[in-house]
């Protein structure tokens, strides 16, 4: 439990239960077992939402994530089995895709919390509402194993790839935090009359070189980017926000040279990326559902509206390490000021030039074809004997390379 948390978070769920049961008292909860759909799974945070909505007069059905893992499989297994209540989770990229009708089975329904000027742009207005923050992050090490005290300032995530330093990428091309951290990679090289997905060849040709010269492993221990970093096995690698400090208070039960100092640094540091770094925000909607009724919809709404609530939201964060979206749960949560991993700039809801998406919604316009791409070209194999020839860029079918090969 973060510093001083403990007395916050008693008096936060003592504020959570009397909004919720100022709700409940408005709607009979107990006879209808809501179903929710959810990426944010876990063995761990599932039983904590059951008994914590159980405290509070609620009865909830959700799969933790040795049934559905990932936000593809969450959001196709509501598609599927259309008995779905409420979605939490996924990201801009797929709330984007589900708001504008791209699933067959389901809809977003009108609603609106009370708690909604807390999350600021985080909002698809009277359909979908933020919950959690997160984004990835470009990290190095400061000491001999790194930069030996010199300090890394690019201009765009790209850069690493000219950097003269040595740094760790993923092994394979599905996955949410490999899918943000391409995000992240291919944000200088948008064009939206480019044939090749919406970035410009020398996009593919940057990223190319981030897999050829990076370092991976078929290791799992690797794949999310933190280990290859604290063992000093690379200079620079990515990770996700939610769980470096973490990680970090841990570092040394997996290294003989870990990371050290975790609010405040003492061996690694942020790279410093002019653009800021691509966040991706989860939100909690609620779906029709044919056959509800009107009073369980009620309750469905009061779910939503207890589940999202700042108060509610804090503890969830200080259970499970995320940063609301509410301000004032994050000021709640961190009253000696933000961590400096939430305080980069968000390139994910600037405007793309050229198109009136923001980067977020293009990301979700194009990441089908990134992703049949990266799979057709064969970027980020995993086994180096088997690596692929780098494409002749000059020669290639886009029409057919964004297009599955199925």
């Amino acid at each position: 439990m973060k510093k001083g948390m403990a007395l916050l978070v008693s008096t936060a769920m003592l504020a959570g239960m009397m909004s919720a049961g100022a709700v409940t008292a408005q709607a009979d909860t107990s006879d209808y077992t809501i179903r929710i759909y959810s990426n944010s799974n876990s063995v761990e945070r599932t039983t904590w939402l059951i008994e914590k909505a159980k405290e509070a007069g609620f009865t909830i059905s959700i799969d933790d994530n040795s049934v559905i893992s990932g936000d593809a499989a969450a959001i196709q297994a509501a598609n599927e089995n259309k008995d779905g209540d409420l979605i939490f989770g996924l990201n801009e990229t797929r709330w984007s895709q589900l708001i504008n009708g791209e699933y067959e089975n389901l809809t977003v329904a009108d609603w609106t919390p009370s708690w909604a000027e807390e999350v600021g742009d985080y909002a698809y207005e009277n359909k979908a509402y933020g919950i959690v923050i997160q984004n990835v992050l470009m990290l190095y090490r400061t000491d001999e194993l790194g930069t030996n005290g010199e300090e890394l300032h690019f201009d765009h995530w790209a850069d690493i790839i000219d950097s003269g330093y040595s740094w760790y990428r993923q092994n394979k091309v599905g996955g949410t935090t490999n899918s943000n951290i391409n995000s992240a990679l291919l944000y200088a090289f948008t064009d939206p009359t480019s044939e090749a997905g919406g970035i410009s060849i020398d996009g593919w040709k940057a990223l190319w070189k981030y897999c050829a010269d990076g370092k991976y492993s078929a290791d799992d221990n690797y794949k999310y980017g933190f280990e290859p970093l604290n063992l000093g096995d690379v200079a620079i690698s990515s990770y996700y926000s939610s769980s470096l400090y973490g990680q970090i208070d841990v570092a040394a039960d997996t290294s003989q040279n870990p990371l050290t100092g975790t609010y405040e640094p003492e061996n690694w540091q942020l790279v410093d990326i002019a653009d800021g770094t691509y966040y991706i925000a989860e939100y909690v909607g609620i779906l029709d559902k044919e056959g509800r009724s009107d009073e369980e919809t009620e309750t469905v709404k009061a779910f939503a509206e207890w589940f999202g609530s700042p108060e509610v939201q804090a503890e969830w964060g200080d259970e499970f390490d995320t940063f609301p979206c509410a301000a004032s749960a994050a000021a709640e949560l961190y009253p000696d000021g933000i961590p400096a991993i939430y305080e980069l700039k968000n390139f994910a809801l600037n405007t793309v030039e050229g198109t009136d998406m923001t980067y977020a919604e293009y990301v979700g316009a194009h990441t089908n074809e990134w992703t049949n791409i990266m799979t057709n070209l064969g970027f980020f194999w995993s086994d180096a004997s088997a690596a692929p020839s780098e494409p002749d860029w000059d020669n290639l079918d886009w029409a057919t390379l964004t297009q599955s090969a199925e």
